[in-house]
C-alpha cells in the first residue's frame, strides 16, 4: 500500500510539473517557431541526461532494452511533441484539449498491453467518465477542429501512451531517470538535426521571456518530470496513475491564469471537480 501511495505521490508531481508545459510553451513560441522549440528542448534536455548518466555512473542498458528505449524515444521525445505542433496548425489549443483527455485512456490501454495489467471493470468506467468531462470541457471553450488536425492529435495522442507505458516498465529495471536520460539520447541524433535545420535567422534577447520558456520545456517538461512521471507509473500502476492526465489540462490553465492573467470560467471549476471524482473512482478500482 505505502508502495502504491508514493507511486501515486511521484506521479501526481509529475503531472503537476507536465501542467506547466502549456504556459511556458505559449511564452517561448513568441520567439520560437515550434519545430526549433521542439527539437532544441529535446537536445537540451539529452545533454542534462548525459550528464547525469555520466556522474552517477549508470549501468548502460542492456541490448534487450534497446527496443523499449526506442519506442520511448519515438513516443515521447519525438513523437508526441513533433505531432502536436504540426496538429495545432490546424486546430486551436482548446480543441486539442479533446484529445489530450483521451490520454489516460491510451496509457491505461497500453499499460495492458505491455504491462500486463488487469483493473476492474469500475476503472474503465470512471477513466471514460474523466475523459469525457475534459472532452466536454475542450469542446465547450469552443475549439474548431479539421481532419488533418485531428488525425495529427489522434497519432499524438498512442504514441504518447505507449511511451509512457513502456517507458513506466523499463523504469521497474533501470530507473525512472535512467530511462529518460537514455531516451533522450537515443533522440538526440535526430533531434539535433531538427535544431540546425529550424535554426531561426534571428534569436530572442537574452532577456526576452522566450528563453525562460524554452528553458522550463527542456529541463522540467521534458527531463525532471519525467523523472518522477516514471517513477510514479512503475511504482503506483501504468493504469491507475496515468488517470492522473486528466488533471493537467486543467492545471494548466490555472497556471495559465496565475501567471499570464487568463480568466478563470466557472465551468472549468465545474469540470475539474467532476474530474477530481472521476480519477479518486478510477484509483479506488485500479
Amino acid at each position: 500500500m505505502e508502495r502504491r501511495s508514493t507511486g501515486w505521490g511521484s506521479g501526481l508531481l509529475g503531472v503537476a510539473i507536465f501542467s506547466g508545459s502549456l504556459p511556458a510553451t505559449r511564452v517561448a513560441v513568441a520567439g520560437f517557431s515550434p519545430l526549433f522549440l521542439t527539437s532544441a528542448r529535446a537536445v537540451i534536455a539529452a545533454a542534462l541526461g548525459a550528464l547525469l548518466l555520466g556522474a552517477f555512473r549508470a549501468r548502460r542498458p542492456g541490448k534487450a532494452d534497446l527496443v523499449s528505449l526506442l519506442v520511448v524515444a519515438l513516443g515521447v521525445v519525438l513523437g508526441f511533441p513533433l505531432l502536436t505542433a504540426l496538429a495545432l496548425q490546424h486546430v486551436t489549443s482548446a480543441h486539442s484539449i479533446v484529445f489530450i483527455g483521451l490520454l489516460p485512456l491510451s496509457t491505461a490501454l497500453f499499460g495492458v498491453l505491455r504491462g500486463g495489467e488487469r483493473p476492474k471493470s469500475a476503472f474503465w468506467l470512471f477513466s471514460t467518465l474523466g475523459a469525457a468531462c475534459v472532452a466536454g470541457f475542450a469542446l465547450g471553450q469552443g475549439g474548431s477542429g479539421s481532419g488533418t488536425g485531428d488525425l495529427l492529435m489522434l497519432a499524438a495522442i498512442l504514441v504518447c501512451g505507449l511511451g509512457y507505458a513502456e517507458g513506466a516498465v523499463l523504469s521497474r529495471r533501470l530507473g525512472g531517470w535512467q530511462v529518460i536520460s537514455w531516451a533522450l539520447l537515443l533522440a538526440l541524433p535526430a533531434m539535433l538535426a531538427l535544431a540546425l535545420a529550424t535554426w531561426p535567422d534571428a534569436l530572442p534577447p537574452a532577456s526576452a521571456p522566450a528563453w525562460l520558456g524554452l528553458a522550463y520545456v527542456a529541463v522540467f517538461s521534458m527531463l525532471i518530470g519525467f523523472v518522477f512521471w516514471y517513477r510514479g507509473l512503475a511504482l503506483g500502476g501504468i493504469a491507475g496513475v496515468g488517470q492522473l492526465q486528466l488533471l493537467q489540462p486543467f492545471l494548466g490553465l490555472a497556471l495559465a491564469a496565475a501567471l499570464l492573467g487568463e480568466p478563470v470560467a466557472w465551468t472549468m471549476v465545474a469540470a475539474t471537480s467532476l474530474v477530481v471524482a472521476c480519477v479518486a473512482g478510477a484509483k479506488r478500482y485500479a
